[in-house]
Order: C-alpha cells, then sequence, then structure tokens
C-alpha cells in the first residue's frame, strides 16, 4: 500500500502564504495544487484520471471562509497512533485548539503535528489540520478534508478554508489518509476549498 504523508502534497510555501487572508493568495494555492496533480510525478491520480484531467473542482473563493483563530497550545498531550483507510497508524500529538468562529457558529478544532515530519528542519513548523463539516459527503468528500498550517510565533492564526483539499484516498484507493478525529467534526457547512466533482 502506498503511503502518504499529507506534508508533501503541498509545498512549505504553499501553506505558509496560504494563512493570508487574501483572494490572490487563495487562487494562487490552488493553482499550484492543480499543477501538481497534473504533474505525473506528483500526481495521486489514477493513469485514466490524470490522462483527462484539467482542474480540481473548487467552491468560488470566499473570504468569509478565512478566519482569525486563536491557538491554545496543549504541551503536555501525548503523542498516538492516528488513524487511517489502512493499516499504517502514524504518530501524531495533539499541538493545540483552534477557537474561532464561522458563519456566526462558535467552533473549535484540534489542530496536529506529525512527529516524523517535526524531526525534518523543512517540516518542523508544520501542523495538520483534518476536519468533516456539514458538506462532507453532500458537497464535499465524505472523508473529510485537510489544511496544512504553520505555527505561529503568537496566539493567533488564520485559517483559509479555501485550501482545504481532499486527502489523497479520495481519488486513488491505493493511499492511506489520516482520518479527522471526531471532534474536528463542523456543525457548519463549509463552502470553501476542493469539493466533490460536479456538485454545487
Amino acid at each position: 500500500m502506498k503511503i502518504i504523508l499529507t506534508a508533501f502534497a503541498i509545498t512549505v510555501c504553499l501553506y505558509t502564504n496560504a494563512q493570508e487572508c487574501s483572494v490572490e493568495n487563495s487562487k494562487k494555492y490552488q493553482q499550484n495544487l492543480n499543477e501538481e496533480y497534473a504533474d505525473p510525478k506528483k500526481s495521486p491520480l489514477l493513469k485514466e484520471d490524470l490522462a483527462a484531467f484539467e482542474s480540481l473542482d473548487f467552491y468560488p473563493v470566499d473570504l468569509s471562509y478565512c478566519v482569525e483563530a486563536k491557538l491554545v497550545r496543549t504541551p503536555d498531550e501525548k503523542p498516538f497512533k492516528m488513524p487511517t483507510t489502512g493499516s499504517r497508524k502514524p504518530m501524531y500529538v495533539k499541538y493545540g485548539e483552534l477557537h474561532f468562529t464561522l458563519k456566526g457558529k462558535k467552533c473549535k478544532l484540534d489542530v496536529l503535528q506529525s512527529i516524523d515530519l517535526s524531526k525534518l528542519d523543512e517540516y518542523k513548523d508544520y501542523l495538520f489540520l483534518a476536519f468533516t463539516d456539514l458538506t462532507s459527503g453532500n458537497g464535499s468528500y465524505g472523508g473529510g478534508r485537510y489544511i496544512d498550517l504553520k505555527i505561529p510565533q503568537g496566539d493567533t492564526m488564520n485559517i483559509d478554508f479555501n485550501t482545504a483539499y481532499n486527502p489523497y484516498c479520495a481519488y486513488n484507493h491505493g493511499y492511506s489518509c489520516p482520518i479527522p478525529p471526531k471532534q474536528n467534526d463542523l456543525q457548519v457547512e463549509v463552502k470553501a476549498g476542493v469539493r466533490m466533482k460536479n456538485s454545487k
């Protein structure tokens, strides 16, 4: 079975810039994501899908889905084996909690850090956000979506849901992908980021 390290789906500069809220940054992120999926050396797509690939389907960029969150660090958390769609159980640790308001609803998401990636200089400040929402299976991929983040210097950070992307498993079952934790199920529709093909 192929192994997916989510950070390598996006380059460091992409997830860094994506945290700055602007239509330009969101569209640039999506453009680069399309370029990666079109690249046979990087794409998770099956051969037949890659041959016909033109673009991922995105919701229209909407800056109301780029929110400022308060980061509450949780330094005493113990590493755990992350459930995935396969037999692989990579080690993660809860880095903190993100508190924010989205579409008038107060929300909280656990943000995680990969133990393996944290040992690499280029990814030592990388954070992983996996979530589901009320569009999961009804507009967006049922297995949830991911956002790559960077550890901020302070206690606030932006979450740009326009940069939410699907696990590789959405396109190729040969991959083993982290399953969003139950506590990261948002009770709000996140009509931003990658959506299911032909969804509105």
